[in-house]
């Protein structure tokens, strides 16, 4: 899989006062520790721990032997180093199994995979990323593995650009620009007004695209789930490679497809 480039999560000060009385600094310090494992940092020593979610030696110590006694961390049987236990998945399944979108989309999602021959998922925003909650997968071969729990940015990827186009200009804007807009491929766009006229062509079309700007070999075409209230719940999108399609066969072809799904999911959310 690929991932993210990985980065320090945010520093928890040991000793600093929260402004909100009732925030919870210890639940705070052992979210950080979860999330500083990732595929690049899969097993750490406790030093290690310390510095990735920016805390002392100490507290990170306490912090992780909680986890380790909770089931959700432990030690590697032969390096001795903390990992994740498979324990921590139980709380990605719940909120899965209680998100009425999923249960919505899931159906509709083995429709399109079957259509089109090609992965179909499901995704939705997540601060300036878009978050995998749901996929179907054909026998097809795919060039990159992006599994429900991965992020990708909004950016550069069809079905953030499918969501961003539910927004005004303005606040889809104001996103793009608090995005690190990467070159994460020579194809990628970085420049605001050039990823905006993306996001207002996907108004007039109703789909928006990407073409090799995460990952060479792979395009998307996306549309966005709208509810009752006009507000973008999330996107559709099959991720079609460029070692089968080219993307105008995959716009011709694929985007009334995925439109459609989009559009199914959104007046079944809406009933």
């Amino acid at each position: 899989m690929v991932s993210k480039k990985s980065a320090p999560v945010r520093p928890v000060e040991d000793d600093a006062a929260p402004a909100d009385p009732l925030f919870n600094q210890s639940l705070e310090k052992g979210l950080a520790v979860l999330h500083a494992f990732d595929g690049a940092h899969r097993t750490m020593t406790l030093a290690e721990v310390a510095a990735r979610a920016g805390m002392s030696k100490a507290s990170a110590q306490r912090t992780v032997h909680t986890l380790q006694v909770l089931g959700y961390v432990g030690k590697h049987e032969q390096t001795r180093r903390f990992q994740l236990r498979p324990k921590i998945m139980d709380i990605g399944f719940n909120y899965l199994a209680s998100h009425p979108l999923v249960q919505v989309a899931n159906p509709y999602l083995a429709q399109l995979a079957n259509a089109s021959g090609e992965t179909a998922s499901l995704t939705e925003p997540v601060e300036l990323d878009m978050l995998y909650v749901a996929q179907r997968v054909t026998s097809q071969f795919i060039p990159v593995s992006t599994p429900v729990g991965m992020r990708i940015p909004m950016y550069c990827t069809s079905s953030g650009r499918a969501w961003l186009s539910s927004l005004p200009t303005e606040e889809a804007r104001a996103m793009l620009q608090r995005s690190r807009r990467e070159a994460r491929t020579p194809a990628t766009l970085t420049n605001v007004n050039a990823i905006l006229a993306r996001v207002a062509a996907c108004r007039k079309l109703g789909y928006a695209y990407n073409a090799e700007e995460l990952f060479l070999g792979d395009m998307g075409i996306a549309a966005p789930i709208i509810d009752g209230k006009g507000r973008a719940l999330g996107a559709v999108h099959v991720a079609p490679p460029t070692s089968r399609w080219s993307l105008e066969a995959a716009q011709k072809k694929l985007a009334p497809m995925v439109i459609e799904c989009a559009r199914a999911i959104s007046s079944a959310i809406s009933h």
